[in-house]
């Protein structure tokens, strides 16, 4: 092990000393793993009618998908931090055991309150899949050779997008609902028998670390405590009733104790260092921006088809291949291309500027667009917000030392998180406001036609507003060269 030491403090951690062959097998084994967690993401909704037939509670029946969503995102930073101090693979194990613990508890559920449990067990582990995924590969890639990486992270989450509609929705109607988390028992086992004996090869950390519990707790309650706003505006309750506004400030008063005791802690759970880097600070809030345009539009690309070009519900989920296949070509062309340029910050200034515009033609032509060249407009779209994620990813991951890694990964996938829901929640309040259901309301085919236009320009311009601003952050970003070997010495401001 080697015992240089980096300016901050911490041990230089080794390069993990791999075959090519058992790099790959690592990166297949923890993007089956981030497949597994994607899936249950998407594999739910089809199947939420015939849950509440069999449970009951249907009226709990969203508790389903928030709850994921709450623990997974809150998950995330901390799983960065754990596997920073305890080593990626025994941190990836226990992502997997919570996340097959969550399915079993939901497999057996009798009942409405134990599937909900379940849920959150499951989410626990699943936030920590998405991010775990990202660091292997980062610790196994040089950061000039990572980018193209990328493109199968983005494949990942299009299979999801696309196989667990359709896999739900056929457990539920010809087996059994409880088939949905059966299936991740024996594909989990599958993930960890891959990858256990080439993780052992990544090294450990050479110095002892702490972890900082009262920050982690203040974390994960102001977190969830943000999305229990987010989910309930709008839906459960009006955005400005006292128990949003309730929600709202204690979120607020959270986020004021986490930011103290990150000043304050010994070890914070979140390095300062990490998050005073401007790559990190620019690079974070400008996909947080992208992923609240790139999810908000997406959730509602169904219903404008169903408004405008007649189609029926389960057609319409169908139009969604064309911005999932649009974020995958887009990634693919902007991994292939990093490793080959010298400014490769332009890459995702050129896919912002172009979603902007794609967007803003949206806006213009609502309701008045055939649905090839809607299609067409959706998949360049995708294609502009899928050349930002690697660029991201890549700037971020290379601005950090080794011993950062998991932090700064961490805190990228938390962000990314918090925009998807975040930008749901913005375009639920503007979809509400403008006679447009919400997200999950059950539309009657003679109701869409009457759905109003101007809905869904307000909508299409709020996702380009999004993504102008995050063209002002990836703009303000520093563009730092591409370390090209994990062996490299820890990167240097250039500011």
């Amino acid at each position: 092990m080697n015992d240089a030491h980096h300016p901050n403090g911490t041990a230089a951690v080794a390069p993990p000393v791999l075959s090519e062959r058992e790099k790959n097998v690592i990166i297949a084994g923890v993007l089956l793993s981030m497949l597994l967690a994607a899936l249950d993401q998407t594999i739910v909704a089809p199947a939420m009618p015939t849950i509440g037939h069999a449970l009951g509670h249907a009226d709990y029946l969203p508790w389903i998908v928030t709850g994921y969503l709450l623990t997974a995102t809150a998950m995330a930073p901390l799983y960065g931090k754990l596997s920073d101090i305890h080593g990626r693979r025994r941190t990836i194990f226990a992502a997997i055991a919570i996340f097959l613990v969550g399915s079993l508890i939901n497999a057996l559920a009798p009942n409405m309150p134990t599937l909900i449990a379940g849920r959150l067990v499951q989410g626990l582990g699943g936030g920590g899949l998405f991010a775990l995924t990202q660091t292997v590969i980062g610790d196994l890639v040089p950061p000039r050779e990572r980018a193209r990486y990328a493109a199968w992270i983005s494949g990942t989450w299009a299979v999801a997008s696309i196989a667990g509609p359709l896999l739900g929705g056929a457990f539920a109607e010809h087996l059994h609902w409880s088939l949905i988390f059966w299936i991740n028992i024996p594909l989990g086992f599958i993930v960890v028998a891959i990858i256990n004996r080439p993780l052992k090869k990544l090294p450990l950390p050479s110095r002892a670390h702490s972890i900082d519990a009262a920050g982690a707790a203040l974390l994960v309650a102001a977190t969830s405590v943000l999305l229990l706003a987010l989910n309930w505006g709008g839906s459960r309750y009006a955005w400005l009733s006292l128990a949003i506004l309730g929600l709202l400030a204690l979120s607020a008063l959270l986020w004021a104790a986490f930011a103290f005791r990150l000043r304050r802690a010994a070890e914070p759970l979140i390095s300062l260092e990490v998050l005073a880097d401007p790559v990190v600070r620019c690079g974070t809030l400008a996909i947080f921006l992208v992923q609240a345009a790139n999810v908000g539009l997406s959730v509602y690309i169904p219903l404008y088809v169903q408004s405008f070009h007649g189609l029926s519900a389960a057609d319409a989920g169908f139009t969604m291949v064309g911005i999932l296949m649009g974020t995958v070509f887009g990634a693919v062309a902007s991994g292939r291309t990093i490793p080959k340029a010298v400014h490769y910050k332009w890459i995702a200034l050129a896919g912002a500027l172009f979603s902007v515009l794609c967007l803003s033609i949206l806006a213009f032509f609502a309701g008045r667009t055939s649905l090839p060249t809607f299609e067409l407009l959706i998949f360049c779209v995708g294609f502009g917000t899928g050349m930002t994620f690697p660029v991201t990813t890549v700037s971020v991951q290379n601005a950090v030392d080794q011993a950062h890694l998991g932090v700064a990964t961490g805190v990228l996938t938390f962000l990314r998180s918090l925009g998807g829901a975040l930008g749901v929640a913005i375009l639920g309040a503007i979809a509400l406001g403008n006679g447009l259901p919400l997200v999950g309301e059950t539309v009657q085919a003679s109701e869409t036609g009457s759905l109003p236009a101007t809905a869904f320009t307000y909508i299409f311009v709020a996702c380009a507003s999004s993504m102008a601003l995050s063209l002002v952050l990836f703009h303000m970003m520093p563009e730092r060269p591409l370390r090209g070997s994990v062996r490299d010495e820890p990167p240097v401001s250039m500011e």
